[in-house]
């Protein structure tokens, strides 16, 4: 079977090349080790981030990505939940890390609001103890677990996508890609491994002196009637987002946190709140390097999420409905690796958990660059 431009991986990353790839009018398969997406692309937030990326290429990537899940969505009925962000600083020199922000390029359309003034933007908020607050009008929000499944169905339907799924894939050479049930051809072959740094791909990422990243996410089901409207962060984030930590007024909120919630930093945890359409919110996130990270969760860990949820947010009474464990590669310098093994291969790895902001950017590069 031959086709144009053969995909391994179906998760956002591959998906976004399979797009890329017939926008420019090339046939496409992808192939999948399991029977749906089950990994990265279906456990996050489904929140498009723009502000607070790294600038340069990831922030420029998740704005392009940005507008193609806006037009892509409705084609592929694929609701958008909510757009727009609220970055909360609960102190004041994380106050002065947004007005530091809001003088970058990055900071374009985005509004710096008092505490007060945030409270009346959005009653959701919990600003009596707040110091400022920042709106981005940049972000949107998609129910990650629906999406992707809808995403693939409209590539597969609508654009002719030959979707091969429960096979992995055995080996990769120039032009062929082999499973155990077939044989496949192709001018050009898209490695997406996304977790699997071992296999097929483990050869081109010996090197890079990769990892795993094991995240804890929940579900929190709050009182009927509470609305959010759009995504919400707080103080953690900008020691974690490049965007913000990045900036030299950053270093002083690090030291404030290290101080006053050292075990949130030792976990990797920054809060990140978005809401689905039956009002549940998904709430996370932290963070934890392995190897072969352990599949086992902390309570612990969760209880210091939801400690920094209720602290950002009125919420009144509300009960944990899910939990679960995530995982996505980290190491890379960057936010994104591509390698180029060949005139015929191209392997891409996101490796900052940024996949649903940035891939439908990177699959544009990559094609640009090919």
């Amino acid at each position: 079977m031959t086709f144009d431009v053969i995909v391994v991986g179906a998760g956002i990353v591959g998906l976004a090349h399979a797009y890329e790839a017939r926008r420019r009018g090339l046939s496409v398969a992808v192939v999948e080790r399991d029977h749906r997406a089950v990994g990265a692309s279906i456990r996050n937030f489904g929140f498009v981030t723009v502000t607070g990326q790294r600038a340069g290429d990831t922030w420029r990537r998740a704005r392009r990505s940005r507008d193609v899940w806006a037009e892509v969505a409705p084609q592929a009925g694929i609701r958008i939940e909510h757009r727009g962000l609220w970055v909360l600083a609960q102190r004041p020199a994380a106050a002065e890390v947004l007005h530091a922000f809001m003088q970058t390029e990055m900071g374009e359309r985005c509004e710096l609001h008092s505490a007060r003034e945030a409270g009346q933007h959005m009653p959701a908020l919990r600003t009596e103890h707040a110091t400022a607050a920042l709106y981005s009008p940049h972000e949107l929000r998609v129910e990650s677990r629906d999406a992707i499944p809808r995403l693939t169905h409209w590539l597969s339907q609508e654009h002719g996508v030959e979707f091969f799924f429960g096979e992995a894939v055995l080996s990769v050479s120039d032009g062929e890609v082999h499973t155990a049930q077939r044989s496949l051809q192709a001018e050009r072959i898209v490695l997406c491994p996304g977790t699997e740094l071992t296999g097929v791909a483990g050869a081109l990422l010996k090197d890079h002196g990769l990892q795993l990243t094991r995240l804890q996410m929940l579900r929190v089901q709050p009182e009927a009637g509470f609305r959010l409207g759009a995504a919400v962060m707080s103080d953690l984030s900008l020691v974690r987002y490049a965007g913000y930590a990045a900036l030299p007024q950053a270093a002083a909120l690090q030291q404030q946190l290290s101080h006053e919630v050292p075990h949130s930093l030792a976990h990797g945890i920054h809060l990140i709140a978005v809401q689905s359409a039956d009002g549940s919110l998904v709430v996370g996130d932290s963070h934890h390097a392995a190897d072969s990270p352990l599949p086992f969760a902390s309570e612990a860990v969760d209880e210091l999420i939801l400690q920094h949820l209720y602290e950002t947010l009125d919420l009144g009474q509300c009960r944990v409905v899910e939990r679960w464990v995530g995982v996505y590669p980290v190491g890379h310098h960057e936010d994104c690796l591509v390698v180029r093994p060949s005139p015929s291969q191209r392997l891409v790895l996101v490796t900052s958990g940024t996949g649903a902001s940035t891939a439908f950017g990177i699959a544009e590069d990559v094609f640009n660059q090919w």
